[in-house]
């Protein structure tokens, strides 16, 4: 039978102690009893249990010194007090000092029971609780990877806007950095403060909409207000009431809406098109984009307003190439989750040189070109590592063109034997690599058992 939680009874007197062991036992309790104060400390902390009955009158010290001890080496169980204080003083004590509960000698055994079976119910579902809100976290953390020190601050300061709950944040970076990914983190972690209740989310790309199907979509409208109107609709702001609205590339906006977005966001209410009450909303609006809005707003394609209003709260994506560091990191997981999703039974890993071409390259695209680039190379690649012979040219430090140009081989008029020239380049891989067949092997883009059959084929062991 599994035990219902651990109980560690702390006083000097056997038959109290008997009689607390006898009970608890029956009721599905482990339970262990002790009647002196000496290292006492440290026992609960070794045990571990779930309650600690602690008397207050125990063999050269009072029950109370040691709940303070507890409490500040911040040993994690709850104390009940058991106490001969009749006049409640000793009781209002321990539950000022950090008791959960008390028992008066002597016990109401039925009292007994239901005050621990409480406690220790309690104790389960915070213990769920916080291993729901630990799996959450790591699911909607799994996308924002990161060790460097720039995307460390910067979830430091998405986790207080979230706790603030802030009503608009911008988010700006260059394409491909993750600037959605950013967003939904923020999403969840309004989740995780909220605990069992999910907030809404709700991503709406700017850029992507007509103007008049964009501002039905935001605001919704009334039956009769357009032709195509059939029926009442509600728009974004009210089914994302209470959670996070995405507007990316909000750069993209018409004048007309960032007019209306400015006075959802300073009033926080929202009209239907065609409607005459304003609904009150109570949303956050991450706006996104990779435009650099005040040179929008110099250019006269952005309101000034507006734009001051989303930079209230503002957060620079970084691009792939100032988080080198978070490179390895990315590929990582990257070939972890494409080697799934295509069911790749070995595993694949990352060579060292390869990696080092990885933190070098600038990466324009930032994280979706990586992104691409891994799921290409776990889908066409056959063997257990990506190397540097496995990334493309570009990525390497060569010009294809150029490098194409500059090895080509000029045919003689008189022409050439092949077999003299492949020996001829395969005795100069081994001279460049300092005779390391693997190394010749990479130089050559081949795999190292062609290249052992080639040297063997030529005599050049």
């Amino acid at each position: 039978m599994k035990s219902k939680g651990r109980i560690l009874i702390i006083d000097d007197d056997e038959l109290i102690g008997s009689m607390l062991t006898r009970l608890l036992k029956n009721c599905g309790y482990e339970v262990r009893v002790e009647t002196g104060s000496d290292g006492i400390t440290g026992k609960i902390k070794a045990w571990s249990p779930d309650i600690v009955l602690l008397d207050n009158t125990l063999p050269g010290r009072l029950g109370l010194d040691i709940l303070e001890e507890i409490m500040q080496r911040e040993i994690e169980t709850q104390v009940v007090m058991l106490t001969g204080d009749t006049t409640a003083e000793t009781a209002v004590k321990a539950m000022k000092l950090g008791a959960v509960d008390y028992f008066t000698k002597p016990f109401n055994i039925d009292e007994v029971k239901i005050v621990l079976n409480n406690i220790i119910e309690k104790i389960h579902l915070t213990k769920e609780v916080d291993y729901l809100r630990k799996v959450h976290a790591e699911a909607f953390d799994r996308d924002v990877i990161g060790t460097s020190s720039v995307m460390g601050e910067l979830k430091k300061k998405i986790e207080k806007l979230a706790a603030a709950r802030v009503p608009s944040l911008l988010i700006t970076g260059e394409s491909g950095t993750g600037k959605e990914l950013l967003a939904k983190y923020f999403h969840g972690l309004l989740q995780n403060i909220s605990g069992s209740r999910k907030p809404p989310y709700i991503a709406v790309n700017c850029a992507a909409l007509p103007e008049h199907l964009l501002e039905s979509e935001l605001f919704g409208y009334e039956k009769g207000s357009f032709t195509d109107a059939k029926t009442d609709k509600k728009g974004v702001f009210e089914l994302a009431n209470e959670g996070v609205i995405l507007l990316d590339e909000v750069g993209e906006m018409q004048p007309n809406l960032q007019s209306k977005l400015l006075r959802i966001l300073e009033e926080r209410q929202v009209r239907h098109i065609g409607g005459a009450e304003n609904i009150p909303v109570d949303v956050t609006v991450i706006a996104t984009t990779n435009k650099d809005l005040a040179e929008a707003v110099q250019n006269g394609e952005f309101r000034n307003d507006l734009f001051y209003r989303l930079n209230s709260f503002h957060l620079a994506m970084p691009p792939l190439r100032e988080r080198a560091e978070d490179i390895p990191l990315l590929a990582r997981h990257f070939i972890s989750l494409f080697s799934k999703k295509y069911n790749k039974k070995a595993m694949i890993t990352l060579a060292p040189d390869a990696e080092k071409i990885m933190r070098a390259y600038p990466w324009p695209g930032n994280i979706r070109e990586l992104k691409n680039l891994i799921e290409r190379l776990v889908v066409l690649g056959s063997e257990g590592e990506i190397s540097a012979g496995h990334l493309p040219d570009g990525m390497t430090g060569r010009s294809p063109s150029a490098d194409r140009n500059a090895q080509r081989f000029i045919l003689p008029d008189s022409g050439i034997s092949l077999e003299n020239l492949e020996r001829d380049i395969i005795q100069q891989a081994l001279e460049k690599a300092g005779g390391n067949k693997a190394q010749a092997a990479k130089l050559l883009n081949i795999s190292y058992d062609t290249l052992r059959y080639q040297v063997k084929k030529f005599g050049l062991d």
